[in-house]
């Protein structure tokens, strides 16, 4: 035990010497928060859009009004001709063009019906579905405030119709911060418990120091050990100053326990530390610590359901996304955060985690190699 107690010693002493890891541990949580929430938001807002009005109507200008007044789009010009909208769009001047005819209000009293044309530029399909989709719903909008007033009262109580009325659950303004800053936080926990064990074991080998070590009888696990707590005490500072600056800044607290968090947290944080000494193992310099690193890091990321739903992604993308144990941890963050989930809710992406933890931190401690 006093062995432990001295690896682990000689560790804080490593990391206190360190110019730059005293200063991520504050600094990095605080610019994450600041700049990534703002920065990587996957809402489709400030749609420049195009307006052909052949119609020069009582009917069209508000339609014009009204679309003008919505936070989802910009109008950016207002013409009869839809040659010149076009060439906006090729100019990237325009995303969207609205085409109304000329019969708009004639159309819309007496057929009781108008057709429009929408054209979206879909070189970006997510903002070209979107924007169609905002001005749809704008359009059938503005279409029954025309129907209550152009036909007769005790005719639209007669006319069979289908209210639908819409109940957001848990994120009720539908704030796409809300949904990410969750995400942002495992991402920050796993970047540096994952990436810095790894440069630690590697760095040490390059300068020799290791083989002084293993010189010695200190253990495997012992070794593994020492240099894995430190990181998980980080980690959970990381994770505690981020609960704060989310909570300061953005007035977002979750809706469950600290304590599920808490737990779940140190059980990944073992699965991560684990997987950063698993590539040191495998890298005898730091050039090829940081290659694997950040193969890793790119494929554990971008495949654990934080950008995109894991039901949207294709089967083999689903396995390797199902063995990611920042999906999880994720899923765990996201459910406490908005659903306020407590332990047992949590029990089976917990359960995986566990799995993962134990499972990678054994094959850390299998595949490092004394070498006197």
């Amino acid at each position: 035990m006093s062995q432990l107690k001295y690896l682990i010693e000689k560790e804080f002493k490593q990391i206190k010497r360190n110019s730059i890891i005293p200063k991520m541990i504050i600094g990095y949580p605080i610019l994450v928060m600041l700049i990534f929430p703002w920065a990587i938001n996957f809402e489709v807002k400030n749609i420049k859009i195009h307006i052909v009005d052949n119609a020069k109507s009582v009917y069209s200008q508000r339609l014009i009004n009204k679309i003008d007044a919505s936070s989802y789009f910009i109008l950016t010009n207002i013409s009869t001709n839809y040659k010149t909208a076009l060439d906006d769009i090729e100019k990237e001047k325009s995303d969207i063009i609205l085409e109304i005819p000329a019969s708009f209000d004639k159309d819309m009293v007496k057929e009781k019906r108008a057709d429009l044309m929408i054209s979206a530029n879909a070189v970006n399909s997510t903002q070209g579905l979107l924007g169609n989709n905002y001005l749809m719903q704008i359009i059938n909008d503005f279409s029954q405030e025309l129907r209550t007033e152009i036909y007769p009262v005790s005719v639209l109580s007669n006319t069979p119709h289908i209210e639908v009325v819409t109940d957001y659950r848990y994120n009720k303004k539908l704030d796409y911060k809300t949904f990410m800053i969750p995400a942002f936080i495992v991402l920050m926990v796993t970047l540096v418990c994952g990436i810095l064990p790894s440069l630690n074991i590697v760095i040490e080998k390059e300068t020799g120091t290791i083989q002084q070590i293993n010189a010695t009888p200190v253990s495997k696990f012992n070794f593994i050990l020492a240099k894995l707590i430190p990181y998980w005490i980080i980690g959970l500072i990381i994770l505690t100053i981020s609960f704060f600056i989310a909570w300061i800044i953005y007035g977002l607290l979750p809706s469950g326990s600290f304590t599920t968090i808490y737990i779940s947290a140190i059980i990944f944080l073992l699965a991560v530390t684990g997987l950063g000494i698993i590539i040191s193992n495998y890298s005898e310099t730091l050039q090829q610590s940081m290659f694997l690193v950040m193969f890793f890091i790119l494929i554990i990321i971008l495949l654990s359901g934080m950008f995109t739903p894991i039901s949207a992604m294709p089967e083999w993308a689903q396995i390797i996304a199902h063995i990611n144990p920042l999906t999880y941890f994720i899923e765990i963050m996201r459910l406490v955060y908005l659903k306020g989930s407590s332990l047992p809710d949590v029990f089976k992406p917990l359960t995986w985690l566990i799995g993962f933890a134990v499972f990678l931190n054994s094959w850390a401690v299998v595949s490092y190699r004394k070498r006197g």
